[in-house]
């Protein structure tokens, strides 16, 4: 990859940005680019920001001070009160070794990213702003909470899941919005189903990686859903789930093949023209599906790699996705059909 000095023009930057992006997520490299051009552009942009705040929140020896501290100054950045260059080369070498190589390259290179941030149109900026900042400070303060003791109740896991996905999903409405007149006309309950999008990606995430987190001593489980089996999800153990532990796992799954529907929902209001936009939403909707019922078959799993969807899955995502891509009825029972033995909790009240 280049170095922050080959970076002089708007093309370059967009050459970079597309650059970085098959480096630090293989999912959204496949995804964003099916969205039209214009949007595609902006979409990356926004991940990589999302991708930079998250950077400062996961590292492992950057304390809840300094990383409190970057996080703020990284929101004025975004904005343009601070400059990304000086951000970027104080923050480097304070990363810790164990980030990875592009997740390095990105820090490094943060001025081409918000470089193009700043050549976007007044409202997509101000969707981009105030996503960075919501996330940034609530990742900063779910940070001063990270333990094995889990989160408080399920609504306190959906406020965390808001904080790192539910804003992604008003975020990108508020894009889809700006592109399209036909999906602004509906804003206000759009933005409701897309927070109810992100929580259904991020629910599956942290079921998927349930061990991984423990093994770096976090718990996202909701402690309420748990205790309701008389399960003390607290002293949870690898390959050792007491009794009521798989039926707790299975309620959660309900919860959230519950948002994963309100994305089709999402997804079915989208003009059946943009079959761009449907084919970013329905790909990853569709993988989420599967993965969350490859944990319904193996709620005793001891890794995500356990859970993870195959690539002939994923190919048949896109398959079938695409070939139903515009016909709402065909839609509906494709995804019946993938999640016909997953429960499904009623959340309607919730949206």
């Amino acid at each position: 990859m280049k170095s922050k000095n080959e970076f002089k023009t708007e093309l370059d930057d967009i050459t970079y940005q597309n650059e970085i992006l098959q480096h630090v997520s293989r999912t959204f490299a496949l995804t964003i680019p099916q969205l039209p051009e214009s949007l595609s552009e902006i979409v990356g942009n926004a991940y990589l920001l999302c991708r930079i705040a998250d950077t400062i929140e996961d590292d492992k020896l950057m304390t809840t001070v300094l990383k409190r501290e970057y996080a703020e100054r990284f929101i004025n950045v975004v904005k343009g009160s601070d400059s990304a260059e000086t951000f970027s080369e104080e923050l480097f070498p304070l990363l810790s070794p164990t980030a990875s190589e592009a997740e390095h390259e990105l820090i490094a290179n943060t001025t081409p990213v918000i470089r193009l941030t700043h050549s976007f149109n007044e409202r997509q900026r101000a969707a981009l702003e105030k996503c960075v900042s919501i996330m940034a400070e609530g990742m900063v303060r779910y940070q001063d909470a990270e333990s094995l003791d889990g989160m408080i109740d399920l609504e306190d896991m959906g406020q965390y899941c808001y904080y790192v996905a539910g804003v992604v999903g008003e975020m990108l409405t508020e894009l889809f919005c700006d592109y399209s007149p036909e999906i602004d006309s509906q804003r206000e309950e759009m933005m409701k189903l897309g927070v109810s999008f992100g929580q259904g990606l991020q629910m599956t995430n942290i079921l998927k990686d349930i061990w991984e987190d423990h093994e770096r001593g976090v718990c996202w489980l909701p402690r309420d859903i748990f205790n309701k089996h008389g399960v003390d999800v607290r002293h949870k153990v690898i390959g050792e789930n007491e009794a009521g532990f798989d039926e707790a796992l299975i309620e959660l799954l309900g919860v959230a093949h519950a948002h994963i529907r309100n994305a089709l929902i999402y997804t079915q209001k989208i003009p059946a023209k943009e079959k761009g936009l449907r084919r970013f939403c329905l790909w990853a909707l569709g993988m989420a599906v599967l993965t969350l019922e490859k944990i319904r078959q193996k709620p005793d799993f001891t890794a995500g790699q356990e859970v993870k969807i195959s690539r002939f899955n994923v190919k048949s995502t896109i398959f079938f996705t695409n070939l139903f891509i515009g016909n709402n009825w065909a839609l509906k029972k494709l995804f019946q059909f993938s999640g016909r033995r997953l429960p499904i909790t009623d959340i309607h009240e919730k949206i």
